[in-house]
């Protein structure tokens, strides 16, 4: 499951921090989710909190937020700018699971709604990361 492997990702990089900065528990962590990456909200708290068990003594106490990105594409033709929440209406389920899983791959489903050109950059609203990390 995707989401697992992310949420372990984000355990460890928030275990990191708190080595560096020699926290000795962990109260809060902001995780920051780019709309393009299309995350199960629910199966990705549900592996966060059995990767944070009450053992897991930094973690046990730790508030975690979820903010998403909105996803905006920009035309390398045209120069025109779109959000993606607005060409995903339109992708299939095999297509959507795809973007999930390999982003890059909105490039062979999606278009430009103005030109009709394949050559878009994804200026925001991609991956997945830890915004901040509190504790004391």
């Amino acid at each position: 499951m995707h989401e697992w492997a992310l949420a372990e990702a984000v355990v460890s990089t928030a275990l990191k921090v708190a080595k560096e900065e020699k926290l000795s528990e962990i109260t809060k962590i902001e995780i920051k989710m780019g709309e393009l990456q299309q995350i199960d909200l629910e199966a990705f708290e549900f592996a966060l909190k059995e990767i944070i068990k009450p053992e897991n003594l930094l973690l046990r106490n730790a508030e975690i937020e979820f903010n998403t990105e909105k996803a905006v594409l920009k035309c390398r033709v045209c120069g025109y700018r779109w959000a993606f929440d607005d060409a995903a209406q339109k992708l299939s389920e095999q297509e959507s699971e795809s973007i999930h899983f390999i982003p890059e791959t909105a490039h062979v489903y999606l278009k430009c709604p103005k030109c009709e050109s394949p050559d878009f950059e994804i200026e925001k609203g991609r991956g997945v990361w830890i915004e901040s990390v509190e504790g004391g």
